[in-house]
């Protein structure tokens, strides 16, 4: 069975001073999960709107201590916990242990840089998150040879959400789509986009083409 498209727009990309309505408006134009850069706490669930408080909350964590961070964020309403293996690497499935207790999905994060081996083998998360821009700020340009990890990972996982991140549009996702990624966060493209759900249909038509034509 082929897994499913999920589009997340990246909130960083958003109106922070007007974060709930953009939330809102992201999942009327048809989000299937928010896509949240973690480098401070989140706030507590009761400031967060009811219309997007049942939304599934992709949270990636930039932070050297996600250990921290797991009860807080479950107290937030977090859905998704994506972490650096980079950080974690002597404790990462104690750590996605922590994480499913708390009745989130663990996620584990590769810069650029990393090689895809780090998270292969016996493998207990949820979602490989494959960065395809150097993480830490939006507006930079896809890495095409980051897609040989995601090809790799869907060789060997079918059935694993694989998540990509950084510089994704129209213009670059077939490249991402074709290479397996079923989870894609994009924000610039969306939020900077005249009709952003039109940005959120042609990345998901991608997607669904790639897995019809493999």
């Amino acid at each position: 069975m082929a897994v499913v498209a999920k589009i997340a727009p990246s909130m960083l990309s958003s109106d922070f001073a007007n974060l709930a309505s953009e939330a809102e408006r992201m999942l009327r134009f048809g989000a299937d999960w928010l896509h949240m850069d973690i480098m401070a706490l989140c706030p507590q669930p009761d400031n967060r709107s009811s219309s997007h408080r049942e939304a599934y909350l992709d949270c990636h964590l930039m932070v050297t201590n996600p250990l921290d961070y797991v009860e807080p964020l479950a107290k937030a309403g977090a859905s998704g916990f994506t972490f650096h293996v980079e950080v974690a690497k002597d404790y990462w499935q104690d750590l996605v242990h922590q994480i499913k207790v708390k009745g989130m999905r663990p996620g584990v994060a590769l810069k650029p840089g990393t090689p895809v081996e780090e998270v292969e083998g016996e493998n207990p998360v949820e979602m490989v998150l494959v960065m395809t821009v150097e993480p830490g700020f939006g507006g930079q340009k896809f890495m095409p040879e980051t897609m040989d990890k995601v090809r790799a990972l869907r060789k060997k996982y079918p059935s694993l959400d694989i998540e990509v991140d950084g510089g994704l549009g129209p213009s670059t996702i077939d490249m991402a789509a074709s290479a397996g990624a079923n989870c894609i966060v994009a924000g610039s493209s969306v939020f900077g986009a005249k009709e952003p759900a039109n940005v959120i249909s042609i990345l998901r038509k991608s997607v669904r083409d790639a897995q019809q034509s493999s």
